[in-house]
């Protein structure tokens, strides 16, 4: 007999529908589970209060998706083997499986990719997620592995878990516009699916759909630039790397039990174990900052506090032109005068444009990393920034750089370092304010 279909409620894509026993297993695994307590969006929930959003309903968001991608294909002919669907479904749900707390802010302090752990933990016998894929066959957790890892040859199933148009990016720009209440991020996901086309190993859309694929990598566009790359949202994690950059150096200089739990001083120290990575969450790193309010040093105490009291540096946009070595030695000393260590009280930091790669070439290249439309007339395949004006515009600024100078609050009003960074900066450009009011929260812009 059949298992009895189990059905999730979700705010995005309003039903999520579980019909393999292996599918509720994984979700059950307390590796999975752990993803509840991992915030989707970080430390973004300081600036977008509705941010609280967890990679745990994202991880099922991508599984939804991908089912209706797959039962898509099945429709049309198009239909993967019932083994291929299986592990692109099981793929997607467990992408984001080793994602850390804060994971941008902790992965550039450790050195570490999220997809590593993700591969680690998906590996490891000892795991209540490789023993339930385990159950499949001897070979299933390793071909999960091999597809997040990007490696596996079925490389539609890869494209369909990390590409230009995967289940990952649907459902997050859908899920993340939701709860940050902008609109940037909507688009038309049934009309999505419906134009999407497996072909030659890869996915691509017909070219019937040019517009739906025109409004989908504008949203990505917009999501990128009024909230992934919002300057607060990079402030709080500009703080946050702060508190564990110093966290991990009293670590390293200290003999001392530095936190509460020793799973994160062996974390900071390098010292861990997959145990102690999975035991770290967003609840157990919250807890260690606001016992660290406490630290009898100075600075991870006043780092500390200015993260939990939401004391965020204040910035300033540099363009794109990087500040010289005089130029930083002349901020350090302006913010080191003021009594705050410039190591962790200036900050320079300098985000790209990573919301579309396109074909440069005029040969098309399967191998591109650029997002094709399906020519059903002249059976070819057409880059789509090729025959859009608004996507080509939008490619082009892929080597584009904003560089932002973050300092204390306190440090902004010094005339000193305001003449420093007029030389660098348009003078009518004046200091973000980062107080929140309603209307910037509403419309996403520089707050």
């Amino acid at each position: 007999m059949r298992e009895p279909e189990k059905v999730l409620k979700d705010p995005v894509h309003g039903y999520i529908y579980i019909h393999d026993p292996l599918i509720w297993n994984v979700i059950n695994a307390r590796e999975v589970q752990r993803l509840r307590r991992v915030r989707q969006l970080g430390a973004a929930y300081l600036t977008y209060p509705g941010g609280e959003h967890s990679r745990f309903s994202h991880s099922l968001g991508v599984y939804e998706v991908m089912r209706q991608i797959l039962s898509h294909f099945e429709r049309n002919g198009w239909g993967l083997s019932a083994e291929e669907q299986r592990l692109a479904l099981v793929s997607g749900l467990l992408h984001d499986v080793g994602h850390a707390p804060f994971s941008h802010a902790l992965e550039s302090v450790l050195g570490t990719h999220h997809e590593d752990w993700s591969v680690a933990i998906i590996r490891d016998p000892t795991t209540e997620v490789h023993r339930a894929l385990a159950g499949v066959s001897p070979e299933f957790a390793n071909q999960v592995a091999q597809v997040i890892a990007k490696t596996h040859p079925n490389r539609l199933v890869v494209s369909l878990v990390s590409g230009q148009l995967d289940a990952d990016r649907l459902d997050y720009l859908m899920r993340d516009s939701l709860f940050t209440g902008v609109d940037y991020g909507k688009f038309d996901l049934p009309r999505i699916v419906r134009i999407m086309v497996p072909q030659a190993d890869r996915l691509v859309v017909k070219k019937s759909g040019r517009y739906t694929v025109e409004a989908y990598l504008l949203a990505r566009y917009f999501m990128y630039w009024q909230v992934y790359f919002h300057p607060v949202c990079r402030a709080a994690e500009v703080l946050l790397k702060s508190v564990l950059t110093r966290a991990q150096w009293l670590i390293h200089h200290q003999s001392e039990k530095l936190s509460p739990f020793t799973e994160l001083d062996r974390v900071l120290a390098g010292t861990w174990s997959l145990g102690d990575y999975l035991t770290v969450d967003d609840n157990l790193l919250l807890a260690a900052v606001s016992a660290w309010r406490q630290h009898h040093d100075p600075v991870l105490s006043d780092l500390s506090r200015r993260f939990l009291d939401r004391r965020l540096p204040k910035y300033r946009e540099l363009g794109d032109r990087r500040p010289t070595v005089e130029t930083i030695a002349a901020l350090n000393q302006i913010v080191a005068s003021a009594g705050f260590d410039p190591q962790y009280y200036c900050a320079i930091d300098e985000i790209g444009a990573v919301y579309y790669d396109y074909y440069l070439g005029d040969q098309v290249e399967l191998d591109g990393p650029g997002l094709f439309l399906w020519d059903e007339s002249t059976s070819k395949l057409i880059e789509v920034s090729k025959i859009s004006r608004a996507i080509r515009s939008m490619a082009e600024e892929t080597k584009r750089r904003v560089i932002r100078v973050y300092v204390p609050e306190e440090v902004e009003e010094d005339p000193r370092l305001g003449a420093r960074l007029h030389q660098m900066t348009d003078p009518v450009r004046e200091w973000g304010e980062l107080d929140l009011s309603a209307q910037e929260l509403g419309d996403g812009k520089e707050s």
